[in-house]
């Protein structure tokens, strides 16, 4: 597909909807698909339950059947983050959306803005990804305590660094994407955790395409535990160095080379 045709071809908003993976997430499922559902009347609700045994699946299920906009894709095991957004991914597609957002099911994004970072999706020169940053003026974290806080924001600082690019948040996970272009650069994507987020920004940024940051205030979960663990951060500090190296040594990385290649 042409950069041109990924610039000039989208609707402004268009067919939208949010995917949210699930897994073990039955305490706050409720509420967060409920709150989205009510204050932004204009998109629908993909959840990707990776079997979750606490019977999120299950639940996800019944609130689809109240609920027209919603949907439930069931998974037969946990492959992570990833591989979970790639499924949304490849089911948006097949339904015709416009749009796919990507949203987390513990209430930490905030609904409310997402038709602040729709209207950037917008906006002309059409952005390839609009993030909702915690990073810029206007953004903040909400009970977080000060390791969580150091640990994000200098992962954010090492990875604008080591890859040469201005995005203040690019680990957040509160994004926006065309369908066409989420598709397009994630055919070969490798990663499984919040390492995920990075690749994909950096594709996005190799494509030439813009990528905006609305502010939003992230708030820490009130239910259910967090899944960030020490191989999800080693898996993102060693997906960076070797994207920063590849780089520095004479070109981008190696999937991202490819996603060019077959668009041009």
């Amino acid at each position: 597909m042409a950069r041109s045709t990924l610039r000039n071809s989208r609707p402004a908003w268009g067919r939208v909807v949010v995917i949210m993976p699930t897994f073990n997430e039955i305490d706050s499922l409720a509420r967060v698909a409920g709150n989205l559902l009510e204050l932004v009347p204009g998109v629908d609700l993909l959840v990707v339950d990776d079997s979750s045994p606490d019977g999120t699946g299950a639940l996800a299920d019944r609130i689809a059947a109240d609920n027209p906009r919603a949907h439930v894709l069931h998974r037969t095991e946990r492959q992570g983050l990833g591989p979970a957004y790639l499924a949304g991914f490849a089911w948006a597609r097949q339904a015709g959306y416009d749009v796919v957002v990507e949203m987390d099911a513990d209430g930490s994004h905030p609904a409310e803005t997402l038709p602040a970072m729709l209207d950037a999706l917008g906006a002309d020169p059409r952005p390839g990804l609009v993030i909702g940053s915690r990073w810029i003026p206007g953004g903040s974290v909400v009970n977080w305590p000060r390791s969580r806080l150091l640990l994000s924001r200098t992962a954010n600082l090492y990875a604008r660094i080591a890859l040469g690019m201005p995005t203040r948040d690019i680990t957040a996970g509160y994004r926006a994407y065309p369908t066409d272009v989420a598709t397009a650069i994630s055919s070969d994507v490798s990663s499984h955790g919040y390492s995920f987020q990075i690749e994909m920004a950096l594709r996005v940024f190799d494509l030439g395409l813009p990528i905006v940051e609305v502010p939003i205030v992230f708030r820490e979960r009130e239910e259910g535990s967090s899944k960030m663990s020490a191989s999800i951060v080693r898996e993102a500090m060693i997906g960076v160095t070797r994207w920063g190296l590849a780089r520095r040594l004479g070109g981008r990385s190696r999937g991202t080379a490819r996603v060019r290649a077959s668009r041009s």
